[in-house]
């Protein structure tokens, strides 16, 4: 039997991956009391007339204190009982669930008359650490909207499926930050920077115009034979180690132009190895 525990903080998209699961054809059960995953098996599923062998379920803050702290061996002990459980955890910043929850006006599980929304995020952050240190795969969602966040799920069930590495490219701007849940980061800021070409500056790396640019640098060429050969050479072993998830991240200052480019060509030279290879551009919005 296969079960996916889809987890993470209210407002990082547990929903979002749970609708997309049930169209990949799992059973889902959402808000699952956690004293109940125990009980989680072919037989329980099939005396209740459930005929399914692969489930899904979803676990947030709303389950005790007591419960969570105790989330890993529950884990454990589904697995020594011969259930190939993975565990998927969602996560993003303060500010983009502060801002999801004021434009949905809804209420998060953990908000009452004398706790605001900020605290509780604080405090669902610190409650849900015992289920994120269990996690085979944390997905930051910060600058993830439903299309993408659905692409990233399916992506990740259809290569753990087919025992494929599912890996996922990230362009993003240093000056906002490093992505978080990152194998791999490149820096590609030494490279010449189309931002300082005025013709150039409101173009992306997506725009052949900038491409033709940056492809005319013979440095450009030198960094992303080095990074592919790089990762031609270390992903197999990756791969031998089980592991079903890599996420490698290029960044340049903005964003925009390099970061954006070497991850197309990158996206571009690994899809001919590696079908279940995604692209996220973090700064184009």
């Amino acid at each position: 039997m296969r079960l996916i525990v889809v987890s993470g903080l209210a407002g990082a998209g547990k929903s979002v991956a749970l609708h997309m699961l049930e169209d990949l054809g799992y059973y889902c059960i959402d808000n699952l009391p956690l004293g109940l995953l125990g009980e989680v098996s072919v037989a329980t599923l099939q005396r209740q007339g459930l005929d399914f062998d692969r489930l899904a379920v979803g676990i947030d803050a709303r389950a005790r204190r007591g419960e969570i702290e105790a989330f890993p061996k529950r884990i454990e002990e589904l697995r020594t009982g011969g259930i190939d459980v993975e565990v998927i955890y969602l996560h993003a910043d303060n500010e983009t669930i502060l801002r999801r929850f004021s434009e949905t006006r809804r209420k998060h599980p953990l908000t009452d008359a004398d706790t605001s929304l900020i605290d509780a995020v604080t405090a669902d952050r610190r409650l849900m650490e015992p289920i994120a240190t269990k996690a085979d795969v944390a997905i930051d969602t910060s600058n993830t909207n439903i299309h993408q966040l659905r692409d990233i799920v399916r992506n990740r069930v259809d290569a753990t499926r087919t025992g494929e590495l599912s890996i996922l490219l990230q362009s993003f701007g240093f000056k906002y930050g490093l992505p978080q849940a990152v194998d791999f980061v490149f820096d590609s800021r030494c490279l010449p920077n189309p931002h300082w070409v005025p013709e150039l500056r409101e173009l992306t790396g997506l725009d052949a115009a900038v491409a033709e640019h940056l492809a005319a640098e013979p440095a450009t060429h030198d960094m992303l034979d080095d990074i592919h050969g790089f990762l031609v050479r270390w992903l197999p072993e990756f791969a031998r180690e089980n592991r079903a998830y890599v996420t490698i991240a290029v960044g340049c200052t903005g964003g925009k132009h390099r970061s954006v480019y070497l991850i197309e060509q990158l996206a571009r030279r690994l899809r001919q190895t590696y079908a279940q290879t995604l692209v996220r551009h973090n700064e184009l919005h």
